[in-house]
């Protein structure tokens, strides 16, 4: 038996089996190795591939998606980019991919036809018609009209973020961009892209797409709205980042240039406006610095726009100036009045949203011709008509600035004034064709109210309020000559031509006031007092009173009359009756002279006036006609002392407005004389408004006495009245 345990042991130095090598060792070395390889694979891929042959399918899916016709008609071209320009660090060499393509076109939306397309190319520096013939669908063999056409694009996407689903853009540049918007009467626009109705709803997008930075060159945006009837080309290019800068905190990116019409007026205008990018946030205050001119309208605003994808909201600097007030119309819709040039400036808050716009102008300041302006003007549009309201105070106005009160023109080129030869009554034509637009409330102050020196005014403030095409200035009040006279007026445009209601009193007017030389001898002509009631037709002052019917009561008392004070204050006429009465030497202390006037049909008829002195009493008796402005009085003293009893018979002032003259009567027209008193005092009490009374000059003894005939008059009633004469005839009446 074999010896097992002396036999020898196995020898330590025997070879050990091999290690098992790692998987994952190799599999990083493959990857190391052949990430070079694909992406050099990719990067022949990108470069030798014609990008042309993917263009049918990328037309298709884009006209699916909008809804409407799509194509790239020129090359469609992707480049790698690398390392990335705009990065640091390891991203700085991660590669990109610019895509490109040339000659891109979107068609208009169906049921536009060419409303809101673009024609041709040289059509870009004209506005979009608003009269375009009604949208019609065109022929299939005919190629579609579009809304868009882009000459050429180019887009630098970061590769990573796609494995996210993100389509990130770092650079978007659109060079020659050409894009037509268009909203019709009932508020369509080509501009959205509505989704045909599924079975069930679509399931959420998936990609998020993310434009960093937004380049234009050569861009041109038209825009058509012919509920707001507007009518825009606009150029548009992108501000340098040093150019655009920080003003403000505002951050502009766009110069902007347009032209075209708004509301029928030629418009351009030019500015900055911020990042169109920024527009995409549903929160957005969008910086705006713009010039306009819109005719004879200049305005500059700077400011912010809230969503001005909708106006929701403005908060602007705004200066405006024109050579007219009235000129407003064309670009805002406000309804005001003719003046001489104006400039304001102020701060412009609220909504311009269309249909639903309301805004406050807030404390303007300004100028009109060479007064100043100052105030607050709040804006609500609404049904049947938008509404103006506010108040404006002038510190330092001229009567010359004030302009007509009522009315705009017409349109250029109408008359601003209209004169006639040998007639003195104004005959401005109110222009009422606008009234129905817009209804208003505004009060308006006059601090300090300068005048001619013939018309020594104090101060003035009425009340404007414009409703359903009738205007109503109540109260309407002015300081003149240390006296007041305040009034009533009420032009109703819904008649034609205008129904004119007016009021008025006269209180306390000093009228040595109204002449300067005459105050400075110390001389008092007298304190004037009255009342005016009257209504007619007419679309002009003297239409107005040429139609006019009513009554007119004026007092005047404690007075002094001589033939020097009436030459100094130009009263040639009052000088000549004066002289002839009482002498060229004579001073006449005035106790009181009445004037009561019934007005029929532009004819006013005397029922008492009567001067009443220490020495004598006299009467006047006859006509005025406010139709062919003549006047026919007869005037005669009534008692006097012993040396005037040579004047027997009456003197008369008879001849137009402009020139009267002034004669003495022979013996058997004393006769006429007193039938024309007799007729007058007949004379039917017109059509007054309503009873006018003046207590301070009824309460006056010696004024008392001189209204009993009128008032006897009055109460009388019509029993007769004196023929209106032709224009034609002479006016010399029985």
């Amino acid at each position: 038996m074999a010896n097992t345990a002396g036999a020898p042991a196995a020898s330590s130095s025997s070879p050990k089996p091999p290690r098992t090598r790692r998987p994952w060792l190799y599999a990083g070395l493959a990857l190391v190795a052949a990430v070079p390889l694909l992406v050099l694979v990719a990067m022949l891929a990108v470069s030798l591939t014609d990008w042309n042959r993917a263009r049918p399918w990328v037309n298709e899916r884009v006209s699916a998606a909008t809804g409407r016709h799509f194509a790239i008609t020129g090359d469609l071209e992707a480049h790698w980019v690398w390392p990335q320009p705009l990065d640091t660090g390891w991203r700085h060499w991660v590669p990109g991919l610019r895509v490109e393509a040339s000659g891109l076109e979107l068609a208009n939306r169906d049921g536009f036809g060419r409303f809101g397309a673009l024609d041709a190319p040289d059509a870009r520096a004209k506005p979009p018609a608003l009269s375009a013939p009604e949208p019609q669908e065109a022929p299939a063999e005919t190629a579609p009209p579009l809304m868009a056409r882009v000459a050429q694009a180019s887009a630098h996407l970061r590769l990573l973020p796609l494995l996210g689903r993100v389509l990130l853009i770092d650079t978007l540049v659109l060079t020659g961009p050409d894009v037509a918007l268009a909203r019709k009467k009932d508020g369509d626009n080509n501009w959205t892209f509505p989704r045909e109705q599924e079975a069930e709803p679509p399931e959420p997008n998936p990609w998020q797409v993310d434009v960093r930075q937004l380049g234009l060159a050569q861009a041109r945006l038209a825009y058509a709205d012919q509920a707001q009837q507007v009518a825009l080309r606009a150029a548009i290019e992108t501000e340098p980042a040093d150019a655009a800068g920080t003003e403000r905190g505002a951050r502009y990116g766009l110069g902007i240039d347009l032209k075209g019409t708004f509301r029928g007026a030629a418009l351009e205008g030019h500015g900055r406006a911020g990042q169109l990018l920024s527009l995409r946030g549903d929160a957005v205050e969008y910086p705006v610095d713009f010039e306009l001119r819109a005719g004879k309208t200049r305005a500059q605003a700077r400011g912010t726009l809230s969503n001005p994808r909708k106006l929701s909201g403005v908060d602007l600097q705004v200066t405006l100036a024109s050579d007219s007030m009235a000129d407003l119309y064309d670009l805002t819709g406000l309804v005001l009045p003719n003046t001489p040039p104006f400039e304001t400036s102020g701060r412009l808050v609220g909504s311009l949203e269309p249909e639903q716009a309301t805004w406050d102008y807030e404390e303007f300041t300004g100028t009109v011709g060479k007064s100043d302006l100052e105030g607050h003007l709040t804006y609500t549009s609404g049904e049947p008509r938008p509404r103006l309201t506010g108040h404006i105070k002038s510190r330092k106005l001229q009567f010359a600035d004030l302009g007509p009160v009522v009315g705009t023109p017409e349109g250029a080129g109408a008359d601003k004034k209209k004169t006639r030869a040998g007639k003195v009554l104004p005959n401005d034509r109110f222009a009422t064709g606008r009234w129905d637009a817009m209804d208003l409330d505004i009060a308006f102050i006059g601090e300090s109210l300068l005048g001619p020196a013939a018309l020594p005014l104090d101060n003035l403030s009425v009340r404007a309020i414009l409703r359903n095409a009738q205007l109503t200035l109540s109260p309407l009040r002015f300081g003149v000559a240390k006296g007041r006279i305040d009034a009533q007026v009420v032009l109703d445009s819904h008649s034609a031509p205008l129904d004119a209601k007016v009021r008025a009193t006269v209180e306390g007017l000093q009228l040595s006031a109204l002449f300067p030389e005459v105050e400075l001898m110390e001389k008092s002509l007298g304190r004037m007092d009255g009342a005016i009631a009257l209504s007619g037709k007419g679309d002009s002052v003297a239409s107005m009173l040429a139609s006019s019917s009513g009554e007119a009561r004026l007092y005047v008392r404690d007075g002094t009359l001589s033939k020097q004070l009436l030459d100094l204050a130009a009263l040639n006429l009052g000088s000549v009756i004066v002289s002839k009465l009482f002498g060229a030497d004579k001073e006449v202390k005035l106790r009181c002279a009445v004037a009561d006037f019934a007005m029929k049909d532009g004819m006013a008829q005397t029922r008492s006036v009567k001067l009443s002195t220490n020495e004598a009493v006299v009467e006047a008796v006859g006509t005025l006609d406010f139709d062919h402005e003549h006047v026919d009085l007869r005037i005669k003293p009534e008692s006097l002392e012993w040396k005037f009893f040579s004047l027997r018979t009456p003197l008369t002032v008879r001849g137009p407005f402009i020139a009267p003259q002034v004669g003495v009567e022979a013996g058997p027209l004393l006769a006429r004389a007193g039938a024309a008193v007799a007729a007058a005092i007949a004379a039917p009490a017109a059509l007054a408004l309503v009873p006018i009374t003046v207590p301070a000059a009824e309460d006056d003894a010696e004024c008392a006495k001189l209204l009993a005939r009128a008032d006897e008059a009055v109460r009388a009633g019509p029993r007769g009245a004196l023929p209106k004469p032709e224009a034609t005839t002479a006016r010399t009446r029985p």
